[in-house]
């Protein structure tokens, strides 16, 4: 193949939009994904595996930076918000703010042909299998096409689009700056199913059709949550998140034997609210089954001549676990960077920093906070959640926290809400721990550092401050 300035392997929603902002910049772009233009972005054989939901702030965070307008039909329905329900649905918390369901193959279209009107150069069929790299930098890709044939492309950047599970990332020399791996502990396993159905009532504790609902419930859902997203035309996108030692330990502890797929069933038939169900097989995408990281980004998102975005540099949301959102500002953010790096004739580690810097500002600075507030909600029961729903937390610090933003909570200010009984008195202390250490750690991430030399004293720091938080907080779901 041609050399290019700019090649992206994946052509999901990250990969199509750092394809359409580096061919907008001017950059020769060349961009490369597996699957057949009809079934553009999709994650796996199940389909276009994911809630579907989006804030309105990165809809429009795109639309600044790159110039793509998203309408209907690709935004299906419009919400009024995130709402979190405790386990015992008598506390109900508004997260982030007005979005959108999506319909996600129809948005993997819009992307790719935006990329390829932006001036990209689009080609399907070819399967990526590891980075060229020469040097100590990566210069290209190598895999196989629609006929098996071995190819390579030489870029002299290539930005990295793969997903959770990228070759490209994990056959990286080793290095400090890109992690090849990602710990289990890190993952959740989720699955959803998109329902034609019928509303078997209007208690809103269930089914919203104004809003995104999340229910937080650890014998349901251990680790993770139970979502129900409303979309057009009497349907609804239903799912579960689960983290594997949560799940192990609820099953032992219950004396179940339940994995993800029945887990589902059971969500399923928990909500009163769903009824009369069939599975929407248009686009078949009824039914699907993926992994999704909830930690903070990568800590470095760069590499002599290579980039990432989304799902493989660990973007989604550490506590809701969306990933569209973020996949979108890192997509249109490197792109740019991407084109400039090559105007300027410097594809080294200096200047591509300039996408850590930009991403960790825009978005990546409260992520290690979500982060600590994940690992702690993982290590309370039920009981402990509804309490601390009804008790520990105003409707305002959720909210702020939800956004990243760390609230005054100290003992002085919220002891009248704390019953006198040691167990929750500890659990409010566990919660001043983690408030604290999200602290630390937003504080960490507004000091990023502003090059390669100060990488490593920096890293240290975090990766210190994460061990000691998943060593207090252990799972403990049931």
């Amino acid at each position: 193949m041609d050399n290019y300035d700019v090649i992206v392997a994946g052509s999901g929603i990250a990969g199509s939009l750092a394809a359409a902002g580096a061919a907008k910049g001017g950059a020769k772009v060349l961009l490369l994904d597996r699957n057949d233009y009809k079934v553009v972005g999709k994650k796996t054989n199940w389909g276009w595996v994911c809630g579907d939901a989006v804030a309105k702030t990165h809809i429009e965070f795109v639309y600044k930076e790159i110039g793509l307008k998203l309408t209907e039909p690709v935004l299906d329905v419009e919400v009024e918000g995130v709402q979190v329900l405790s386990p015992d649905l008598t506390r109900k918390f508004q997260f982030e703010g007005a979005g959108y369901s999506l319909d996600r193959p129809k948005l993997a279209k819009v992307l790719v042909d935006f990329a390829v009107k932006s001036g990209a150069e689009y080609m399907p069929h070819h399967e990526v299998e590891g980075p060229i790299v020469e040097n100590g930098a990566v210069v290209g890709v190598y895999g196989r096409d629609a006929k098996g044939e071995q190819f390579q492309a030489r870029g002299k950047i290539t930005i990295d689009a793969l997903g959770i599970a990228s070759t490209i990332r994990r056959k990286l020399p080793k290095n400090n700056y890109i992690e090849n791996m990602v710990s289990t502990d890190d993952i959740e396993s989720t699955g959803r199913y998109i329902y034609k159905f019928t509303p078997k009532g209007s208690d809103l504790n269930y089914y919203d059709p104004k809003n995104a609902l999340i229910h937080l419930n650890q014998q349901l859902a251990p680790g993770g949550y139970g979502w129900v997203f409303p979309k057009s035309n009497g349907r609804i996108n239903v799912g579960i998140g689960v983290e594997k030692k949560s799940l192990e330990i609820r099953n032992e502890r219950m004396k179940k034997t339940d994995t993800l797929h029945s887990l589902i069933d059971q969500y399923v038939d928990w909500n009163p609210m769903v009824g009369n169900t069939q599975i929407d097989e248009q686009d078949a995408n009824g039914k699907g089954y993926w992994s999704v990281t909830v930690r903070r980004q990568f800590d470095s998102l760069v590499f002599p001549g290579y980039m990432g975005v989304g799902d493989s540099m660990a973007m989604p949301n550490p506590i809701s676990a969306g990933g569209i959102g973020p996949a979108m500002n890192a997509g249109a953010i490197s792109g740019k960077i991407a084109a400039q790096a090559v105007a300027a004739n410097d594809v080294g580690l200096d200047y591509l920093w300039k996408y850590n810097l930009r991403y960790n500002e825009v978005y990546g600075n409260k992520t290690a906070g979500l982060e600590v507030f994940r690992i702690y909600l993982q290590s309370l029961n039920n009981e402990l959640i509804n309490y601390g729903m009804s008790k520990f937390l105003t409707e305002e610090e959720a909210i702020a926290i939800s956004y990243g933003n760390i609230p005054e909570i100290t003992i002085a200010s919220t002891f009248n809400k704390v019953l006198s009984g040691i167990s929750n008195l500890n659990a409010f202390r566990n919660l001043l721990f983690a408030v604290k250490r999200m602290k630390e750690m937003n504080e960490l991430y507004n000091k990023y550092p502003s090059g390669p030399a100060e990488f490593d004293a920096w890293k240290k720091a975090v990766n210190e401050r994460m061990h000691d938080v998943k060593e207090k907080f252990k799972p403990n779901p049931v």
